[in-house]
C-alpha cells in the first residue's frame, strides 16, 4: 500500500523486504511438505538453503532500513 500511494526508495526496501521475508516462509513450507525435492531441503550446501538464507538476510536487512528511512522522513 505505501508504494502505490508514496513512490520513493524506502517503500520500495520495504516492499523488497517484505517479500524476502514472505520467501522465508514459502520455502519453510515447501520443506515441510516436501515440494520439489531437487532443491534438497534441509541439506546444508544446497540451493534450497541458500534460497532461505537469502531470503532471510535480504528481508531482515531491507525491511528494517526502509522503515526506518520512512520514519526518519517524516
Amino acid at each position: 500500500m505505501l508504494v502505490s500511494r508514496r513512490r520513493s526508495l524506502a517503500s520500495w526496501l520495504q516492499l523488497i523486504g517484505s517479500v524476502g521475508l514472505m520467501m522465508v516462509v514459502l520455502t519453510h513450507i515447501a520443506e515441510a511438505f516436501e515440494l520439489m525435492p531437487g532443491m534438497h531441503w534441509g541439506l546444508e550446501a544446497s540451493a534450497g538453503h541458500y534460497l532461505d538464507l537469502g531470503s532471510a538476510v535480504l528481508g531482515l536487512t531491507l525491511f528494517p532500513i526502509g522503515y526506518l528511512a520512512h520514519a526518519f522522513a517524516r
